[in-house]
């Protein structure tokens, strides 16, 4: 869980609890009421609704408890958290909801064997409006918060209360109808009490054990479609989510290429998270499991770079040329600079080997040898270097006059200087008529100014010239990344 979202979850629960803590006080007031009156005229209807409030009153103190625990953060023997305390407090209260049913029941067979009738008073009427009063807002107020809150604890709560309100308007009904001379409804009134707290009871367990048994918390299908579109990301396999309505868990399976290097795996990870927390709010962590697509096109570039990242080396430029009886690669292999030729070769003849191994159609692979860009190289401000510099922006400009040539820098590498240069296309040109021109003018300028061993040209829309320049990492208008050459 990030820093933000378990400060944001702290906060909600401190919340959830300070509103429980309130509500615990007025559901002991209202039963400690409805008991004692009950009592004291005999209604068995307005005891079964005070042994109702008192179980809102206990399920509050098991709320609290079970906030307490769920608030313990993740350890050992929890390493996913303690939030299924939350659940189970939640359970509990339903649990307590069928106990309280239980009581009524026992009452009234106490009634029916040993008799007796309710003695109805203004009192009474009086204790079950305003009981009635103080559960409607009670109800309304912890089930706005509970939704804006995301607590089920509140929710299951409200559920309770609400069914507090639904029993003493059936009380007050009782009360009426008995005053008219009908003192066996209070039976009645108290079976349909049962009922209701019965009802509600199951309901809240029913709805807390399907988060113990790990139910389904999202459509499958909607996140599916959320995840349409994932750059690198070939079909999503499968998609579970379980936990509170506050906190899901959700894992997803994927495929990918089967050459998929694990930087770009990882960048295809973040984004399916960043997607899905950006659709689903309540979505506490997102797990992405990635198997390759092994009935998928084979992709050249990316067989060769997953060769090569597991050996410390980069690839570019890897070109597919069809032969008799399979594929040619052509390609340019950066390896560390300082070593020596003999060095290179052999890790470039082991690269090969394994490249192989991987692509059974391959039967050539050609491999251009060439240092490794120093991305850390100072820029050169000597006389010599910004000659150079003017001589190599003179040759694009009579190459390509059209083009808009221009930030050309240069920076030392092994064996003489690496240059970079601008240049704005229009729009409208190919990718590929843009990397042609590219290679055109890296091609002459390493032909007519030999000091030159590296060169990279960032090619752009001509409609990007007044945007900001890129960061000092980014890749050009190509495709290609600064140190692919």
């Amino acid at each position: 869980m990030s820093a933000s979202r378990a400060t944001t979850h702290a906060q909600n629960t401190a919340e959830v609890r300070r509103i429980l803590w309130a509500i615990l006080v007025l559901n002991a007031l209202v039963a400690a009421a409805k008991l004692v009156t009950g009592l004291l005229t005999g209604a068995v209807a307005m005891i079964a609704d005070g042994f109702h409030s008192s179980m809102d009153a206990s399920s509050n103190v098991v709320g609290l408890v079970g906030l307490k625990l769920a608030a313990q953060p993740p350890d050992e023997d929890h390493p996913y958290g303690h939030r299924r305390f939350e659940t189970l407090a939640t359970l509990a209260i339903g649990g307590l909801l069928l106990v309280a049913a239980w009581e009524i029941i026992q009452t009234m067979i106490d009634r029916i064997l040993n008799g007796g009738s309710p003695d109805v008073t203004p009192i009474s009427f009086g204790v079950m409006i305003g009981t009635m009063i103080l559960n409607l807002l009670v109800t309304v107020y912890e089930r706005r918060k509970g939704k804006a809150l995301g607590s089920e604890i509140l929710l299951a709560d409200a559920s309770h209360t609400a069914s507090d309100f639904y029993v003493s308007l059936s009380v007050i009904v009782s009360l009426i109808v008995t005053s008219l001379g009908y003192p066996g409804i209070d039976l009645v009134v108290a079976v349909l009490i049962v009922g209701v707290i019965g009802r509600v009871g199951f309901s809240i367990i029913g709805r807390t054990s399907n988060i113990l048994a790990d139910h389904q918390m999202l459509d499958p299908g909607a996140v599916r479609a959320v995840l349409e579109g994932v750059p690198g990301l070939e079909n999503t396999v499968r998609v579970r989510s379980r936990g509170p309505a506050d906190g899901v868990h959700v894992d997803i399976d994927a495929q990918i290429k089967p050459a998929t290097t694990t930087d770009h795996a990882y960048a295809i990870a973040k984004e399916i998270r960043e997607r899905v927390r950006s659709t689903y709010p309540e979505v506490e962590e997102v797990q992405v499991h990635f198997a390759p697509q092994r009935d998928h096109a084979l992709d050249y570039t990316l067989e060769a770079r997953a060769a090569a990242d597991a050996m410390g080396l980069s690839v570019h430029e890897v070109v597919p040329i069809p032969v008799r009886g399979g594929i040619a690669l052509e390609m340019h292999v950066e390896v560390q600079p300082g070593l020596t030729l003999g060095e290179a070769h052999q890790q470039v003849s082991e690269f090969e080997a394994r490249l192989r191994s991987r692509i059974a159609s391959v039967r050539e692979i050609v491999t251009h040898i060439e240092p490794a860009n120093e991305q850390g190289a100072p820029l050169m401000h000597t006389q010599a270097a910004l000659d150079l510099r003017d001589q190599a922006l003179a040759v694009a400009r009579r190459l390509y006059p059209d083009a808009s040539w221009h930030n050309p820098t240069v920076r030392l590498a092994l064996g003489g200087y690496a240059l970079t240069m601008h240049c704005n296309l229009p729009s409208s040109v190919s990718v590929e008529e843009a990397h042609a021109i590219a290679e055109h003018v890296e091609t002459t300028i390493r032909t007519e100014l030999p000091p030159v061993q590296r060169i990279t040209i960032h090619t752009e829309p001509s409609d990007a010239a007044s945007a900001p320049p890129p960061p000092p990492n980014a890749g050009s208008a190509d495709g290609r990344q600064p140190d692919d050459r």
